[in-house]
């Protein structure tokens, strides 16, 4: 058993790394980066100063914690920063599920290893410099504590879950509000007493019913301390009601068996559904509840895919068989750690590390050169014109938008509504227009407009008529 449990946690580190040197560059990291700069020498932001069409409005920079740090680790590791944050995160994550069920995961290498296979393929289209990689680690502490009350009454770690929250809510404000939720959850499936065929639930003690309660509100304070105080505690339910933030933000978009990598999600809940069926034990109404909450939202949006792994981490080894193996079979298994690494430093080695996606130095050039006034720009494109200090229309803070140009952009980009008057209406003097939407021939067939400049990826228009 001990052999089994070094080899995991060698393994998770191997992968961490693996994962950690696979990274994604998204557009959203150029802006983190630049509010993490500017409030690393000036304070701490609750205004916008990165759009000229919302220069001074009020901004919810629920992220703050994180940009600083990610800034930081900038200033100390250079070009490496995102490499060096990522392994961090999910090294930290890790230990955490590993550390706090080392015997669920040992149990069965076999099981745990097929988990794990699953776990990974779909980390890897979340491996980000964004501060969900550490809500991970909160997510996986709040599932730890909430469970370790629930299975003993006399437990006091929940306790810790308050301190939790107000980290979660200056770091990635926005997902918060789940450490009082997920301890909700917990305090209503103890009130029930029954067993119905494969399902069964106890009810909690009066003692530990207190301390859920008394740990509900103490987390629901803890939402509040931040640089926004209440308005965090409303802020995520707000944008649950966002229609025009769900319909077009990518990240937002549903899970779809249309889509050939969503598979992987499916297969995964096949998975674990299966494992708690074919089990001989009762399923409890407890993980049942948490099984189904990590499906809905990893079916509800792609961005909530690994909550269910996580959570699911802390109860899936109940309803496995022990089954032990030799150490020869551990020995073999072990063979697994050289190659991961090997591939990892060899992705570190030969990895090509830019900080750009779509707009190229020639572009910037010309922006700075011709200094607009009322630029107008694609979404995609917003984060990296503030990586170089270009005043935007819009960018990837949808929620900062959503009040006031969010449904207007869309509009403009997609060609519908009245999106000639939504143009006039904004009177932009240069357009920087991706090929990909059909605005682009838009303004190239309009004789307002002129065609300065054009790359495989994007053209810029001057309004040449007033």
């Amino acid at each position: 058993m001990k052999k089994t449990r070094v080899f995991l946690l060698i393994l998770l580190i191997s992968i961490s790394l693996l994962l950690a040197s696979q990274y994604l560059l998204d557009t959203d990291y150029f802006w983190h980066i630049k509010a993490g700069e500017y409030m690393f020498n000036n304070g701490i932001l609750t205004h916008d100063v990165f759009s000229w069409f919302m220069y001074g409005k009020y901004w919810m920079s629920h992220e703050w914690l994180f940009e600083i740090i990610l800034y930081s680790l900038k200033l100390v590791f250079g070009d490496y920063h995102i490499i060096v944050y990522a392994f961090i995160c999910l090294s930290l994550l890790f230990l955490i599920l590993f550390s706090l069920n080392r015997e669920g995961y040992s149990k069965n290498i076999f099981y745990t290893l097929l988990f794990l296979v699953l776990f990974v393929t779909m980390a890897f289209g979340f491996v980000q410099a964004r501060p969900h990689l550490f809500s991970y680690s909160l997510l996986a502490l709040t599932i730890y504590l909430c469970l370790d009350l629930y299975k003993n009454k006399d437990s006091k770690k929940i306790y810790f879950l308050p301190l939790i929250t107000i980290i979660w809510a200056n770091v990635h404000g926005g997902s918060s509000n789940l450490s009082y939720l997920l301890c909700g959850l917990f305090l209503v499936c103890g009130f029930c007493n029954f067993k119905l065929r494969k399902i069964e639930s106890e009810r909690i003690s009066k003692k530990q019913i207190y301390r859920y309660l008394l740990v509900i509100i103490l987390c629901m304070i803890g939402v509040c301390i931040n640089i926004h105080g209440f308005k965090m505690f409303i802020y995520p339910y707000e944008n649950i009601l966002d229609t025009t933030m769900l319909k077009n933000i990518a990240e937002w978009q549903p899970t779809s068996y249309m889509v050939m990598y969503h598979h992987v999600y499916y297969v995964y809940l096949l998975f674990i559904i299966i494992t708690m069926l074919i089990s001989s034990k009762k399923i409890k109404l407890i993980d049942l509840m948490l099984l189904v909450i990590g499906a809905y939202l990893g079916l509800r949006s792609v961005r909530f895919w690994l909550y269910s792994p996580i959570m699911m981490s802390f109860i899936i080894f109940d309803y496995v068989k022990e089954f032990k193996v030799s150490s020869k079979i551990i020995y073999i298994f072990s063979g697994l750690i050289p190659i991961i690494l090997g591939i990892s430093i060899y992705s570190f080695i030969n990895r090509n590390i830019t900080y750009t996606l779509n707009i190229s130095n020639d572009v910037v050039k010309i922006i700075e050169e011709v200094k607009p006034k009322r630029l107008f720009n694609t979404y995609d494109y917003g984060g990296e014109l503030i990586y170089h200090n270009i005043p935007v229309f819009i960018d990837g803070r949808a929620d900062l938008y959503s009040k006031y140009s969010l449904k207007d952009y869309f509009d403009v980009s997609n060609l519908r509504n009245n999106y000639e008057e939504i143009i006039n209406k904004y009177n932009f003097d240069y357009l920087i227009v991706s090929k990909r939407y059909e605005m682009y021939n838009y303004f190239k067939n309009n004789p307002e407009y002129e065609l300065i400049y054009k790359d495989k990826k994007l053209g810029i228009y001057k309004k040449t008529v007033n």
